[in-house]
């Protein structure tokens, strides 16, 4: 319950996106928040308020003259932690940048104290158009914040231009940044993450790899994101789609991973390595594809070079390092091992041979390691993994 005592007016104009919003609705109920819709007339043409209040257990607002709710408005603004408006419709963009109060919604905008979060939504044409740019520059001086829209498809067809309204979860990331965890350790704070497997080529086809997924790493840039800090995470090929308001940097093989691990580290006050690179490398990696027989007679590897232990003579004074130990078995001896050969502050170890833990699983179960004792996990999710680990760094912090 993420958000729980935390209170949202979910504004929501007449655009085709109305439908996402419903979405939204119901994944901000299930993370604990109070959700106050509040609907635009024109929006009750795409979806009725009986369906927001079904999916957020709270009466929905359409009216500024629904009995003996005179001050309704005043209260919708008071009390939140934020208002969101998604979709916003070009005309309710133009009509609070120019202060206008004439319906529940707008009138809760003018009159709020909270911040408020705008997900456009509408015509690519009507959004590239210098009136509606204008009038979203005029509320981001006021200090709204603006999330999307996206280049997809829109209900006139494919578009290649911004118009389509961004997706519920990413919105929902940017509203937890907003007020999600106000007091993290972590706001400000810049954080290196790893993830994924890297590859090493043996040929134009094959490889050396391993099945990581990329998942444990990609929950923890997420949810950093979450906690108010600025993310960038290092990647191998992985299939995720990227988290939400985090800086990507894609990589392939180890060196490339190593090489993008200390351009970004010099600035980092955390880094977390999440990522499994290769142990091997083929020493002589041909062109093309040769027949099998070939590449098993000329099969030669070496190890590849070691991405955290590259990171002690670069990290800044302070900052806190988060190792990874996949082992067999209990695996602590060595896992201790590396917490001291690698200068780290915590080791997240975790095993191999567990069914629903380890690799290509949504589950895992985890032993934190420092140099002050050891503290088994419970068998938990790995975005549930992933806020235990930051738990754990602002601690530390």
């Amino acid at each position: 319950m993420r958000l729980a005592d935390r209170r949202v007016v979910l504004g929501v104009s007449g655009g085709i996106a109305c439908y996402k919003t419903c979405i939204l609705a119901r994944q901000l109920t299930e993370l604990g928040a109070a959700v106050d819709v509040v609907m635009t007339a024109a929006a009750t043409e795409f979806v009725r308020p009986l369906t927001f209040e079904t999916l957020t257990k709270r009466p929905v607002l359409t009216s500024l003259w629904e009995p003996s709710r005179a001050l309704a408005h005043i209260d919708l603004a008071k009390a939140p932690d934020a208002i969101v408006v998604a979709p916003a419709t070009a005309h309710v963009i133009a009509r609070a940048a120019q202060g206008l109060a004439d319906d529940m919604l707008t009138t809760a905008l003018l009159a709020a104290e909270a911040p408020v979060l705008l997900a456009p939504g509408m015509n690519d044409q009507m959004f590239a158009h210098p009136a509606t740019q204008r009038n979203l520059t005029t509320l981001r001086d006021r200090g709204w914040i603006v999330v999307g829209p996206d280049i997809g498809p829109l209900a006139e067809g494919p578009s290649e231009r911004p118009g389509r309204m961004a997706e519920p979860e990413v919105i929902l990331a940017h509203l937890e940044r907003l007020i999600g965890s106000p007091q993290s350790a972590l706001r400000g704070r810049r954080v290196l993450v790893t993830a994924g497997p890297t590859r090493e080529p043996l040929d134009a086809v094959r490889m050396l790899t391993n099945a990581s997924s990329g998942r444990m790493g990609f929950h923890v840039a997420a949810r950093a994101f979450a906690r108010g800090a600025d993310v960038t995470l290092v990647t191998g090929p992985v299939s995720l789609a990227p988290p939400s308001g985090v800086e990507l940097a894609r990589v392939t093989t180890t060196d490339q991973m190593q090489r993008a691990v200390a351009q970004h580290l010099p600035s980092a006050d955390v880094l977390i390595m999440a990522a499994a690179p290769a142990d091997f490398r083929p020493t002589n990696p041909v062109e093309g594809k040769p027949p099998k027989k070939n590449q098993v007679e000329q099969l030669s590897i070496e190890p590849t070079v070691d991405v955290l232990a590259s990171t002690i003579d670069a990290r800044r004074k302070g900052a806190i390092m988060v190792g990874f130990a996949l082992e067999a078995g209990s695996g602590e001896k060595r896992a201790r091992q590396k917490l001291e050969e690698k200068r780290l502050d915590l080791i997240v170890l975790n095993r191999a041979d567990e069914l629903g833990s380890g690799f290509e699983v949504d589950t895992n179960r985890v032993t934190f390691i420092t140099a002050n004792g050891v503290r088994p996990l419970e068998f938990l999710t790995k975005e549930e993994v992933a806020d235990r680990i930051l738990d754990e760094v602002e601690r530390l912090v």
